[in-house]
């Protein structure tokens, strides 16, 4: 017998944080040993007294993530690495192997394939991590699917405990992937040659922040984390989701390096909606007690030399989400950043 179509409306219409939510209502309960399950971009699953094994997973996807054309292999493997790393560095954990499964097609050329492995292994030793299995498969378009495990104590930072009277902190520079993306889609962008390479790095090979999420675990003085992938906007809207709280943003404060608002300029472009929604910055993203600000921002100095901006404050849930722009105008914050459909 014929089976019929499946009639729904598509992925599309609930979009990619809908979907998640309609897939893990399918799903039994988990077992006590599910510390965090769905819903964050790592799963922690407790051990034993004092352990837990961190598990998270990414695709990159030919034509989605990258320009297969416009990126090298090697910085595609460190890349492709880089940003599971970071997931790992968001609950303060410390990485310890990867499986990495491929989708090729036929005609992939195989030093293409070896020297995107040799990125990838660069990257993962670079942390301390090894490379221990995964799949190859034939496939239509190019795809590289990561799993990383990870390890994590006690001090296990989550998306959901920021309370109000928290200080929103941000390391690093925001908005300088999105402006390494506007120079690979114009070549002919007018722009700097340092200007060009530093944004290009910031995009083709971030650097995933863990010395500094362990300088910030080790202070114990931060309240919830995760790491800027969908972009500032949309990601702090996820920790506010999960912790039942609102936030007060100011733009001033926002941190967006020089060459990066040069850019943005020669693209017509606002820097500011870059480092709001632009993604792929991979900055980690805490909340913290006033009190403890100082002593974490030090913290990371002296760990990495990586500055730390505090740019808002969270709020009762019923305050809302505000951006406040230079002028002093609040604005809603709103939904700014990356959706897969």
């Amino acid at each position: 017998m014929r089976s019929e179509p499946v009639r729904s409306e598509p992925v599309s219409a609930v979009g990619e944080f809908g979907l998640i939510e309609r897939l893990a209502r399918r799903l039994r309960r988990p077992n006590d040993d599910v510390v965090v399950g769905i819903g964050d971009d790592v799963a922690v699953l407790r051990l034993e007294q004092g352990r837990h094994l961190l598990a998270t997973c990414d695709v990159q996807v030919a034509g989605v993530h990258f320009l297969p054309d416009r990126v090298d292999p090697f910085a595609l493997g460190r890349r492709c690495a880089a940003v599971n790393l970071s997931d790992i560095a968001a609950m303060g954990g410390r990485p310890t192997h990867f499986l990495v499964s491929l989708g090729l097609p036929p005609e992939t050329p195989v030093a293409f394939v070896e020297r995107l492995y040799d990125g990838l292994a660069e990257e993962a030793a670079r942390f301390g991590a090894d490379v221990v299995g995964g799949n190859v498969s034939r496939s239509p378009v190019l795809f590289i699917d990561l799993t990383l495990l990870g390890e994590a104590g006690d001090s296990v930072l989550r998306r959901s405990g920021a309370r109000p009277g928290d200080r929103v902190l941000v390391t690093g520079r925001l908005g300088a992937s999105a402006a390494g993306l506007a120079v690979l889609s114009q070549p002919d962008l007018e722009a700097a040659e340092d200007d060009r390479a530093r944004v290009l790095e910031a995009h083709l090979t971030p650097t995933p922040r863990l010395v500094e999420a362990r300088a910030i675990v080790g202070t114990g003085g931060a309240t919830a984390m995760l790491d800027v992938s969908d972009g500032l906007a949309q990601d702090l809207g996820h920790l506010c989701d999960a912790s039942g709280v609102g936030v007060r943003v100011w733009a001033a404060s926002v941190p967006v390096d020089e060459a990066t608002r040069r850019i943005a300029r020669a693209a017509g472009r606002d820097p500011l909606e870059w480092a709001l929604g632009g993604g792929e910055d991979y900055e980690l993203l805490f909340t913290a007690r006033p009190e403890a600000v100082d002593a974490l921002v030090a913290a990371v100095g002296r760990a990495s030399g990586t500055p730390v901006s505090v740019i808002g404050e969270i709020l009762p849930a019923e305050r809302g989400r505000w951006l406040v722009l230079p002028d002093g105008r609040e604005v809603a914050l709103g939904v700014r950043g990356w959706s897969h459909f």
